[in-house]
């Protein structure tokens, strides 16, 4: 069976990788980029840790291992990247060359670089298409009609501030957006919506306009569940077919038992 390469970022969707592959008997080398990898998956067989910087290295490791494609899979959030960015010569010239330092033009470059080496990046969703957003309503709990006002709003949002690559989450309430996603990421902007609104916010989380399947498709999972029921969250909209949604069994049980709606639409 073909060796595939794991570039591991930070959250659970990097894991659930790992199962769907065990249970395919497909041989994972996984690659972590952050010391907060997830502990179970520094537990994995053939496991080793680069700096995110260390581009070169991490090449040379996927050659000399024989591994043609890898898969990105996880959070890589700017915050950590500048605070523990180590680059190797490959690195400096990744960033010398792109245009600008959004997370999407990184992303490219460092595809294009691979590809330079025959490595091919396979799509987020190999071997995880059943984790796929749907367009339904998952929980016994539906929006209502003012519900959906406001839903559609944060939809219009949310794709206008995925265009400029800024974030892809948006919380609003009563047909207001309360809060945008930054560099913080989306937990974050889901407690600082908190401190202006007290209850009723909705989640409201899109994809970019052109989602490569390939990098940093949007994720909801049991952990984004926890932090939304404690800072006074009534919903959670994501984009289907274009966004993960990990631990459903989990998060629509949790999301049941505390009212709170998780919702696909087709965009």
């Amino acid at each position: 069976m073909e060796k595939i390469g794991l570039i591991v970022g930070n959250g659970d969707f990097p894991f659930y990788f790992i199962e769907e592959a065990k249970r395919n008997n497909i041989p994972i080398y996984p690659i972590g980029l952050f010391k907060t990898v997830n502990n179970e998956i520094k537990k994995s067989e053939n496991y080793i840790e680069f700096n995110i910087g260390n581009i070169g290295e991490i090449v040379k490791y996927l050659l000399l291992n024989d591994i043609k494609k890898v898969v990105m899979l996880g959070k890589v959030e700017k915050k950590l990247i500048f605070e523990n960015l180590r680059l190797d010569k490959y690195g400096e010239r990744i960033m010398e060359i792109v245009p600008d330092k959004k997370d999407e033009t990184l992303l490219f470059a460092i595809i294009g670089f691979l590809r330079l080496n025959k490595i091919k990046v396979l799509p987020q969703s190999y071997l995880m298409k059943e984790f796929l957003f749907e367009k339904k309503c998952y929980t016994a709990k539906s929006p209502s009609l003012e519900d959906e006002k406001t839903i559609k709003i944060g939809i219009e949002a949310a794709k206008a501030l995925s265009r400029v690559d800024a974030g892809q989450t948006v919380v609003c309430r009563d047909m207001s957006v309360i809060a945008i996603e930054g560099i913080e990421g989306t937990d974050e902007t889901i407690k600082r919506a908190a401190a202006y609104s007290d209850r009723d916010n909705i989640i409201v989380k899109m994809s970019r306009p052109q989602q490569d399947m390939r990098v940093d498709i949007p994720t909801i999972g049991l952990d984004t569940l926890k932090i939304a029921y404690e800072n006074n969250v009534k919903g959670i909209v994501a984009e289907a077919g274009k966004m993960m949604f990990l631990n459903q069994k989990e998060c629509i049980s949790f999301a049941n038992e505390k009212g709170i709606f998780i919702v696909g639409k087709k965009i």
